[in-house]
């Protein structure tokens, strides 16, 4: 049984969770689900990043201390988990002893390395993003970016990391592991990055600035820079488990990838003497109007509104089914009621209808043996075939927006095998050769179905688990035997009727 060690990023505790926050702990949760059912042994991690001047300055604005106003945010995003069905085996609050203990003991050991130094730092400090500045910041008017806020000229004595010192080596690993970021076309761009020359990295505030954040082990005056503390937890949370680091795969959005993700972290692992992760997966974003999503620019969507008008599955469905992983897309209303309306109600949920309803009317409820092939049922198993084949590699290449289409196509043809078919009217005739035929396409719709939920269970989980319940059916511990056609159903009571996907009321007039 392999290791599948898998990682979201951590969420600043700086606001509610919005649907940027919702994708990747979705997305991360069908990989997870993904390799569970494969087999591997996975261990899933999210959490949240509590240290840092945001953090301090919105208790001070609340008037209440840091530590509460972290675990009043840090409760909105655990309890978010649960509500999209998120599978993971541990949450990481960055005030943890557990991750204290463990940043204090890498930032001990580099400054006896002699990997952080003392210095000066005069230059500009932006507070929104708590970070150091260079001219090649700014925009070619001499302005700063919006994205850097308010941005002060400070002078102040800190301790850097010898960051510099280790990008030739991280030059090298990039080309020699040309499929460590996907997708592919990130990578390239963090080799242009590392083209210019890196500057040491400042770790340290002074606690006369910065209260809240893990004191440096070496200097009590300082503490740790919230990047430096923040990117430890992947490894501080599984420190005291053997066999689980290094990370498979850290799922992260592309705005943090360079350079915190692709530069700042691999060297810290590096000098640490750490293995390094085998891969990150740099998601993209959720845009409305060719805008990106977020609270500051106020129209970032709450999650829970959807999950609660349309079921979980149905908003998990179709984050996955929009995204192709890596790039952006844009969410509409409209979009997802069009997913909703003729993929999972007229497609998967008119599919269930029908078997149901006719195996009840015409088979007394119970699944009959199959009778012999057509070629109407061989092209639909020849069809079931190369759905399957192409879907685990699919989705092993995080190509699941493809995979999923390709289980749509599925299911459209079952439901094209049905019209001709026409069980209705078999059901009507004296004929023997007819009653045989229903037997064939009831098992054959029954089964038909079985396959496909069991083909998407790790996008739409709880409605997996409902269609095999009301089909009779208790799946074993090998899903890939699972999604070989065969007679698991036979004999099977059924439900008479479940409503999947039910039709959203129309608009009250006003």
């Amino acid at each position: 049984m392999e290791s599948f060690y898998i990682t979201t990023a951590i969420d600043y505790v700086n606001g509610s969770p919005h649907l940027g926050h919702a994708y990747e702990k979705v997305l991360t949760d069908v990989i997870a689900r993904f390799r569970r059912q494969r087999g591997d042994r996975v261990h899933f991690l999210t959490g949240v990043d509590e240290h840092g001047q945001k953090v301090q300055a919105s208790a001070k604005k609340r008037g209440i201390p840091p530590q509460q106003f972290c675990d009043e945010v840090s409760a909105e995003f655990r309890a978010l988990l649960p509500k999209l069905n998120i599978t993971n085996d541990d949450f990481i609050r960055t005030t943890e002893a557990r991750h204290q203990r463990v940043v204090r003991q890498v930032l001990q050991q580099l400054h006896d390395q002699g990997q952080i130094y003392l210095d000066e730092y005069r230059g500009f400090y932006s507070t929104r993003q708590e970070q150091f500045l260079q001219d090649k910041d700014r925009n070619p008017d001499g302005s700063w970016p919006e994205i850097y806020g308010e941005v002060t000229e400070i002078t102040e004595s800190n301790y850097f990391f010898r960051l510099r010192q280790h990008q030739e080596w991280l030059v090298d690993f990039l080309m020699q592991n040309e499929h460590f970021i996907f997708p592919a076309y990130r990578q390239k761009q963090v080799l242009e990055f590392l083209k210019e020359p890196l500057n040491d990295l400042c770790i340290s505030r002074p606690r006369e600035r910065l209260e809240w954040g893990i004191r440096l082990p070496f200097d009590e005056n300082y503490v740790t820079y919230v990047w430096f503390d923040a990117l430890l937890n992947y490894y501080s949370a599984v420190a005291d488990k053997p066999g689980v680091w290094p990370a498979t795969i850290h799922v992260i959005g592309k705005d943090i990838l360079v350079p915190p993700h692709a530069v700042y972290w691999p060297i810290m692992l590096h000098a640490a003497g750490l293995p390094l992760p085998k891969g990150i997966v740099a998601h993209g974003w959720w845009l409305q109007r060719g805008a990106k999503m977020s609270k500051s620019t106020g129209n970032a969507l709450n999650p829970l509104d959807l999950v609660a008008e349309f079921g979980v599955d149905a908003f998990r469905y179709f984050l996955i089914r929009e995204m192709n992983v890596g790039q952006d897309s844009d969410f509409t209303l409209e979009q997802f009621m069009v997913r909703y309306n003729s993929e999972l109600a007229n497609n998967l949920g008119n599919l269930v209808n029908r078997t149901l309803n006719m195996t009840t009317r015409f088979a007394g409820g119970v699944v009959p043996a199959a009778g012999p092939d057509t070629e109407l049922e061989q092209g639909l198993r020849a069809l079931w075939a190369a759905t399957r084949d192409a879907f685990i590699p699919l989705c092993e290449d995080f190509q699941f927006h493809t995979a999923l289409e390709r289980a749509m196509v599925f299911l459209t043809e079952t439901n094209a095998y049905i019209e001709k078919r026409a069980p209705w009217k078999l059901g009507k005739s004296a004929a023997p050769e007819d009653a045989a035929l229903l037997r064939t396409s009831l098992a054959t719709m029954a089964e038909a179905l079985r396959l496909a939920v069991t083909l998407i269970q790790h996008v739409t989980p709880a409605t997996a688990d409902k269609v095999r319940a009301v089909l009779g059916h208790a799946p074993g511990p090998d899903w890939k035997a699972e999604l070989d056609w065969g007679g698991r159903l036979t004999g099977a009571k059924v439900a008479p009727a479940l409503v999947l996907f039910p039709r959203p009321a129309p608009p009250t007039k006003p």
